[in-house]
């Protein structure tokens, strides 16, 4: 497939995560298109994603990339990356096959985050 069609397949997810880009945008300390993404820090998003329960320091939408901040970025970002080729392959059943990994791992495992397959495959 090329590039230009796994960004057309991921488009759906990227224009989510393009809305919660342009909610977090005012508060943001950074913003830039680099290896395919766009990476914003900082905002509302990344102050949200410090207080989640589970703490999160980086999300991948699609195309898109928010991070608590630019030491989250660099720490998460081969992670984040994989998510990226992830919604390039699962296009706009990413979401659903996600939240259904969730769901699984909770049921078989307790832990829906580290047991979900889709984390994994980033962990590695």
């Amino acid at each position: 497939m090329t590039q230009s069609l796994k960004y057309l397949w991921a488009s759906p997810n990227t224009i989510i995560g393009l809305i919660l880009a342009s909610i977090s945008y005012p508060g943001s300390t950074s913003a830039a298109w680099a290896g395919g993404a766009l990476e914003m820090t900082g905002g509302l998003i990344g102050t949200l994603m410090a207080k989640w329960p589970f703490r999160a320091s980086a999300i991948c939408i699609g195309h898109v990339i928010l991070a608590h901040d630019e030491a989250s970025l660099i720490f998460s970002r081969r992670h984040e990356r994989v998510h990226m080729r992830q919604y390039e392959t699962f296009g706009p059943f990413m979401l659903p096959a996600y939240c259904t990994a969730s769901l699984w791992a909770l049921i078989r495992t307790g832990r829906p985050y580290r047991d979900n397959y889709f984390e994994r495959q980033a962990n590695r």
